[in-house]
């Protein structure tokens, strides 16, 4: 049986602030770390044996080339190279492939082996200030295995920005889009609230506000924007929109949008979700929770076009 197997329905989850981790190694060392990413990310673990690896002259150097699975041509990333873990010839015959789909791009990720598949609560998602000191960090938050170990889940989206930028967002698009958009009075001079906790997904939204000349503000997490929200009391009602992604510590998006739903200050606030977790079925519970918009992060550059088109 494969250990993504008996993987809950993400609605379900998403209802009571939970998500389901896959917790995997990336070497066979007794101190090694473990790491994690959302199972919706996932597809499967394949065996890295079992597949011809096909090399791409003058790629990025953590490219280690493609596979061919179920006629899809599947880029592999070096994630143990990423983390500055070499693996020998011998462990690298061994190892694994996890295979995820990142907005429809799907890539694989070399890894040592998939070890089970967790369930949390958001708020037992931490993110430790120490992670987000350098620009180049790699972990966004950590949790704690039954037994006390730490699991670290990674920025994977930093990974897809620094070896595919190409299928990423298209922040150039953004000025395209805006020649011919009138900006709603309320949206030009107040300043809408972004939940976000990748420092790739907000370097991108800070550039694409920028060249829009509008203000916004940032926070780590769902919990910090609700606790900022919640300490402007009547000034609340003059937010213009709110942008908020799905995973993160603390507080996911499906509450953060719940949250506000329920209170009458905010609950004519248009929210838009702005997520790597692109099923339908999450677009289905966004919506039903009151999102007024859904928009995937490869294509985050129609975000203020989207802004617009709700606020009217």
């Amino acid at each position: 049986m494969s250990v993504l197997d008996n993987v809950d329905a993400a609605t379900n989850l998403a209802k009571n602030n939970e998500l389901q981790l896959l917790v995997f190694r990336v070497s066979e060392k007794k101190d090694s770390a473990y790491y994690a990413i959302n199972v919706f990310k996932t597809r499967e673990v394949v065996e890295s044996k079992n597949h011809f690896l096909t090399q791409i002259p003058s790629s990025h150097p953590l490219l280690e080339g493609t596979i061919i699975l179920r006629n899809l041509q599947i880029p592999i990333l070096n994630l143990p190279q990423w983390l500055h873990v070499d693996l020998s010839d011998d462990e690298i015959q061994r190892s694994n492939i996890l295979i995820c789909d990142f907005n429809g791009i799907i890539i694989g990720l070399r890894i040592m082996s998939a070890y089970r598949v967790i369930k949390k609560n958001w708020n037992e998602m931490h993110a430790p200030d120490s992670y987000r000191l350098k620009e180049d960090g790699v972990v966004m938050n950590d949790t704690r295995l039954e037994d006390g170990s730490l699991c670290l889940i990674l920025d994977y989206e930093k990974l897809l920005a620094d070896v595919l930028p190409q299928a990423l967002v298209d922040v150039e698009k953004d000025a395209e889009l805006l020649q011919n958009i009138t900006i709603p009075e309320k949206l030009k001079h107040g300043t809408i609230l972004i939940a976000e906790d990748s420092k790739t997904a907000q370097r991108h939204l800070i550039q694409l506000f920028k060249k829009a000349n509008l203000d916004m503000k940032l926070f780590d997490n769902g919990k910090k924007l609700i606790d900022y929200i919640t300490q402007l009391g009547e000034s609340a009602k003059n937010i213009p929109a709110i942008i908020t992604d799905i995973e993160m510590p603390e507080m996911s998006g499906f509450t953060v949008i719940q949250t506000l739903k329920a209170n009458p200050l905010t609950r004519d606030i248009p929210i838009i979700v702005n997520s790597s977790m692109t099923g339908d079925n999450n677009k289905r519970e966004a919506e039903g929770l009151g999102a007024s918009g859904f928009i995937d992060k490869t294509k985050s550059h129609n975000v203020i076009p989207l802004i617009v088109s709700v606020m009217k």
